[in-house]
């Protein structure tokens, strides 16, 4: 019931879930360039490095939609994080 009422302890333990989700979202964001720019180098040689080019931009695609669920953490605890210090004042 208790974790019903307040997801979190405090704000500093928000805040440190913002910084992981971001953290993990941006790793995500990297690996999406990796596969994006194999791809792509892969497509302008017309070779196929371990996988098709296509496949590499599947993966790209696939990495971007992953991205998306700590983003929308992040975004969600810190408007958790806002209407707290709204509360405040």
């Amino acid at each position: 019931m208790a974790l019903e009422e307040k997801p979190f302890k405090n704000r500093e333990d928000v805040k440190a879930e913002i910084k992981r989700c971001s953290t993990f979202a941006t790793i995500l964001m990297i690996i999406l360039g990796i596969f994006a720019i194999i791809g792509v180098i892969g497509d302008a040689l017309n070779t196929t490095l371990v996988l098709t080019s296509m496949s590499w931009f599947l993966l790209a695609i696939l990495a971007g939609l992953f991205a998306i669920h700590p983003q929308m953490h992040a975004v969600a605890a810190k408007q958790l994080l806002y209407m707290d210090e709204n509360k405040k004042e």
